[in-house]
């Protein structure tokens, strides 16, 4: 008797869904195409992904983007391959968790975004203070976080992973011969 294999597949459609640390629902990715899952990283591509916000509004995003997830990390990785270069927008969140519903984890408001030239920026301080009161982060979930910042940092400035152009080049044709399949 053969086991059904645990998990997506590449070339399967997979949901992703954010969360606050309150356990409210933040976003919805629907259709997001996995790309490679093994023990501890899922990759996958969205493109004209609807997007649906925890107060009903909907979207759909631009352009192609390869998403990378870890399990022990507490960042994930959003490359958007625009036609003036590859633009990064990194969440600090919770390592992800995979169910039958969706791939799951929980945003932590600070984010680090990557322009195409190199220029980085810590966004959403405000966001993050506000929220870590409110719902009273723990601090060890803080200590976390703040290094977690510096090795997501030390990634960009090594052209580590998801940061390097190879990285994007094999990921993103490998997105094309998938959807070729379709």
């Amino acid at each position: 008797m053969t086991r059904e294999a645990k998990g997506p597949k590449e070339g399967d459609f997979i949901t992703i869904k954010s969360y606050k640390h309150d356990g409210s629902l933040h976003r919805t990715w629907r259709d997001t195409m996995v790309l490679k899952t093994s023990e501890n990283v899922l990759i996958g591509c969205n493109d004209h992904t609807l997007v649906t916000e925890d107060d009903g509004r909907r979207w759909v995003t631009r352009e192609p983007a390869i998403v990378y997830f870890h399990k022990h990390y507490w960042f994930n990785i959003v490359a958007m391959i625009r036609d003036n270069g590859v633009s990064y927008y990194c969440n600090l969140a919770s390592p992800y968790v995979l169910d039958k519903e969706a791939l799951k984890y929980i945003d932590y408001d600070l984010d680090v975004k990557v322009f195409p030239d190199g220029e980085r920026r810590l966004l959403d301080v405000d966001e993050y203070e506000e929220h870590g009161a409110k719902w009273q982060y723990p601090a060890a979930t803080d200590q976390i976080l703040k290094a977690n910042v510096k090795v997501l940092v030390d990634w960009i400035k090594q052209r580590k992973g998801p940061f390097s152009q190879e990285y994007i080049d094999i990921w993103y044709s490998r997105y094309q011969e998938l959807s070729r399949r379709q």
